[in-house]
């Protein structure tokens, strides 16, 4: 899990502890300890822009890569003004700036807030109940609404010098392999998005997979076409 999601990896009640810059050196100083060789990083949503950064910070530690419902960091730069939809969609984004109100709102009865979200991305997936309550278990947990909210508060703090970096490394190439995995009725991040991403900037490959049938949680509500896309891009040569 990142850091923030228990109490025991909660430095502080800072939202620019959570900032996914912090995040990836987490990542990459994790994969340092792992191996001497390098390995491969599979990221979802907040996992994603992690896994994007830590393949510009130490492109060395990484043989291949997958990210999952969000798309590479130039992408989502550019979605304001040939996107507009996608600023809809993420109205979230913008009232989790609003600290109080968003945490009363996010933990009001019993957590609807979540349900909510779930059902917007990734529309008629029937997940399992369990998993839900294993969510709201995790949000309970002391410190862990404010750490989630926290990425999202660090990440639009545009004076952070992480943000500032965020920004430089959307621009820069890549020397891992990736693919990029979207689910064609995504109701977070627009499948479109996948199409604004500059593939020039991928010189050791890029593949864009676009899941019929499957939102936000692509990886949970289509597993076995998922496992199978992973398997055969990290095993590849």
């Amino acid at each position: 899990t990142l850091r923030g999601y228990g109490p025991s990896s909660q430095p502080d009640g800072k939202p620019a502890s959570y900032h996914p810059v912090r995040i990836a050196h987490d990542v990459v100083a994790w994969a340092r300890q792992l191996s001497d060789q390098p390995v491969h990083l599979v990221g979802h949503d907040w996992g994603a822009v992690v896994t994007d950064i830590a393949l510009h910070l130490a492109p060395e530690c990484f043989a291949r890569s997958a990210t999952i419902a969000v798309p590479p960091l130039g992408a989502v730069q550019n979605v304001a003004w040939k996107l507009p939809r996608q600023l809809r969609l993420s109205w979230y984004m913008f009232y989790f700036q609003l600290r109080g109100i968003a945490d009363r709102a996010v933990a009001r009865d019993d957590f609807a807030f979540l349900e909510r979200l779930w059902r917007d991305w990734s529309p008629g997936w029937a997940w399992d109940p369990a998993e839900m309550t294993a969510l709201k278990e995790t949000f309970r947990q002391p410190g862990v609404l404010r750490a989630a909210l926290g990425y999202y508060r660090a990440t639009f703090n545009l004076l952070l010098a992480d943000t500032i970096l965020m920004q430089k490394l959307a621009r820069a190439p890549y020397d891992v392999p990736l693919l990029a995995i979207t689910g064609a009725l995504d109701g977070c991040m627009d499948t479109r998005t996948y199409d604004l991403v500059d593939r020039s900037l991928f010189r050791a490959g890029l593949r864009i997979e676009r899941i019929a049938g499957a939102g936000h949680f692509a990886h949970q509500e289509k597993p076995d076409e998922i496992n199978a896309l992973l398997v055969d891009w990290l095993t590849a040569r």
